[in-house]
């Protein structure tokens, strides 16, 4: 099978398209063929080891040889572990890896894979999984959204801010998002009640307060941040582009510090972890088989043209999703 792979850090010029061995699965996996992928920054984050910390999971001074990049993926099952069950040969199915997506195969954990809705094309799909889980889990785990109340989505109009927005007027919440002129009318069309122009104002100087705020972005100190909470609100951090372009750390300098505020100041501040796991693919799958949520999907690249993609995705611009087609 064709695979994208690197052996030293960069750019995406660092990848290379080639001919590898099909992946064999363990007995709680899925083989599942690719039909179609996304690209988030967390693809080039490890392309460019940035922050460093990335470095201990893939390789110090260069990336252990053999490793396929992407997280995101859309496509058929072609054989199954022999512990999996609910799942066959020939199931259209969507799901995230650690790493692997960016080949023509890849062994995916049953339990992160779940049925694709009907609806859905194989590529938009591919663009649901780790953005929306990780709005998911920053509202409802992070974050604790509850009906009523009044929510901010700093970041509104990227592949997790579409999903953020959309997920938080289906739990009952008044949204606002923040964002550029040019994705007003974007983030007012998936739902939003009010919507920011960042150009025009500066959201942490309203007098509005807000009872959950997610940063998305990563640009502001956690002092602005708090500015527009209510005395009891919620700062869910993310940890954004603006955040990881570089350093040790990179987004989980801002968590860690959100950490040991957070102890010391009246509001609460929590950070996302992404978890994928099938139970939350499935209620994703649920609201969009409803049609109360759906990607957006900026650009859409043939498999061949990965490293472009990356390199769109990497300007920090893209309006929801990138999608990847095989």
């Amino acid at each position: 099978m064709k695979a994208w792979s690197w052996d030293r850090y960069g750019p995406p010029d660092v990848l290379t398209l080639k001919d590898v061995a099909e992946p064999a699965i363990a007995r709680d996996e899925v083989l599942v063929r690719v039909r179609a992928a996304s690209v988030n920054p967390y693809d080039w984050r490890h392309l460019r080891a940035h922050p460093k910390l990335v470095r201990l999971s893939i390789g110090l001074r260069r990336p252990r040889p053999g490793l396929v990049p992407g997280a995101d993926l859309a496509g058929v099952v072609e054989r199954v572990g022999d512990e999996v069950t609910g799942l066959r040969p020939g199931d259209e199915v969507f799901g995230e890896v650690r790493l692997g997506s960016f080949a023509e195969t890849v062994a995916v954990p049953h339990d992160r894979l779940a049925l694709k809705p009907a609806r859905l094309t194989f590529e938009q799909a591919a663009s649901v999984p780790m953005a929306a889980h990780t709005a998911l889990q920053g509202l409802r785990d992070a974050g604790r959204i509850a009906a009523g109340q009044r929510v901010l989505v700093n970041g509104a109009s990227g592949g997790i801010g579409t999903f953020a927005v959309q997920l938080a007027k289906a739990f009952g919440a008044e949204v606002t998002g923040v964002c550029s002129t040019r994705n007003v009318a974007l983030v007012r069309s998936l739902g939003a009640d009010d919507v920011v122009d960042y150009i025009r104002e500066d959201f942490t100087e309203r007098e509005e307060r807000y009872d959950l705020l997610m940063d998305i972005v990563g640009d502001r100190s956690l002092a602005e941040l708090r500015r527009p909470l209510t005395p009891r609100g919620t700062l869910v951090i993310v940890g954004g582009i603006a955040s990881a372009r570089g350093g040790l750390l990179g987004p989980a300098a801002q968590m860690l510090r959100g950490a040991l505020a957070s102890p010391f100041v009246s509001q609460r501040i929590a950070a996302v972890r992404w978890r994928p796991n099938s139970t939350d693919l499935r209620f994703l799958a649920g609201l969009m088989e409803e049609e109360r949520l759906a990607p957006v999907i900026d650009r859409t690249y043939p498999f061949a043209e990965l490293p472009e993609a990356l390199r769109y995705i990497e300007r920090g611009h893209a309006r929801g999703k990138v999608a990847i087609t095989l």
